[in-house]
């Protein structure tokens, strides 16, 4: 494997790790990138397994590797992009410590030190915000696609979840990918947002947006990106014409855009081995002042997103000046 960065992947509720398996075939293979996955304890059968459990799975894998000198981009999809976010925090190069050319890293040199987390891509997720768990921001609310099951301890989902997740496959794959799914606890989703951690504000983001998502609307996602970047992160942006789980139905698609995102994230370009092949459309998405068709699409979400973010940025600066005025 190549000295670029790990990729750890992250995957959402009631997903296996093996939800990546055909992007990390393809990371391994055509681009020789070194690729981790977590499992998260929660989706393991067990109603006892919380966040943290969840959170201590992610951060082992991630010192499993900077502790052998190699940098971690987190790749995390839906509910494990809390998990990803919150993980991050303690792995950052710390503020002010400039980061060496990468190409001035030998295999010697990158051994002797530990590695940081040096990026986060987050697919059909959120940008975690410190100290709420997963149904916060929705005020503990289900959404129509899943219910509490206080009996069995789970989160049951009440609708096909072939649609919800992965309407754009072929019906036997999308039946194979139903069956792949396991129970999900529901105190990772309800508890834990003393463990949580804006981890997106310590390092640059890429957003991979799904537009035909029926869990998370695309416009949600755009709002999100404009409010990340309101609040001072560097968020690449990038859709694809897919479900929820662009992973399984445009796994060229994604690969292609991590590894972009990786060489944004190591300052030099990854290579690939393959020749090149007919590609379906990734859209980076902008307000184009000729294209006014694009100031609805793109432009008020985002733009929403920046008046979410400042106000954001705004109560947060009245609360610090509200706190020390009580000291």
């Amino acid at each position: 494997m190549s000295d670029f960065p790990t990729l750890v992947f992250v995957p959402g509720a009631w997903h296996r790790p093996t939800c990546y398996s055909k992007v990390v075939k393809l990371l391994q293979e055509q681009y020789q990138l070194r690729c981790s996955l977590v499992t998260l304890p929660s989706t393991s059968g067990d109603p006892e397994a919380t966040f943290k459990d969840d959170l201590d799975a992610a951060r082992t894998v991630i010192a499993n590797e900077t502790d052998n000198g190699r940098s971690v981009v987190v790749i995390a999809h839906s509910y494990g992009g809390l998990v990803g976010n919150s993980a991050i925090k303690g792995f950052a190069r710390p503020r002010g410590d400039v980061a060496p050319n990468s190409t001035e890293i030998t295999s010697e040199a990158q051994s002797s030190t530990s590695g940081y987390v040096v990026g986060l891509v987050l697919i059909a997720s959120g940008f975690t915000f410190t100290g709420l768990s997963f149904m916060d921001p929705f005020f503990g609310i289900p959404p129509p696609a899943w219910k509490v099951n206080k009996e069995t301890g789970f989160a049951d989902i009440v609708i096909p979840p072939g649609e919800f997740f992965y309407h754009d496959l072929p019906v036997e794959e999308r039946e194979y990918w139903v069956s792949q799914l396991t129970p999900q606890s529901l105190k990772a989703l309800f508890e834990g947002g003393e463990h949580s951690y804006a981890g997106w504000k310590d390092v640059p983001a890429w957003y991979i947006g799904t537009v035909e998502d029926q869990g998370l609307p695309v416009v949600v996602q755009r709002m999100n990106v404009g409010m990340a970047r309101e609040m001072g992160t560097t968020v690449e942006h990038r859709e694809l014409q897919t479900s929820h789980s662009p992973f399984l139905s445009q796994p060229d698609e994604v690969a292609d855009i991590l590894a972009e995102a990786v060489a944004d994230f190591s300052g030099k370009p990854v290579e690939r081995s393959r020749p090149e092949r007919q590609a379906n459309k990734v859209v980076s998405p902008a307000a184009k002042l000729w294209q006014p068709l694009t100031w609805l699409k793109f432009g008020l979400p985002l733009f929403f997103g920046h008046i979410v973010g400042r106000g954001i940025v705004a109560f947060s600066w009245c609360r610090r000046l509200w706190n020390a005025g009580l000291r």
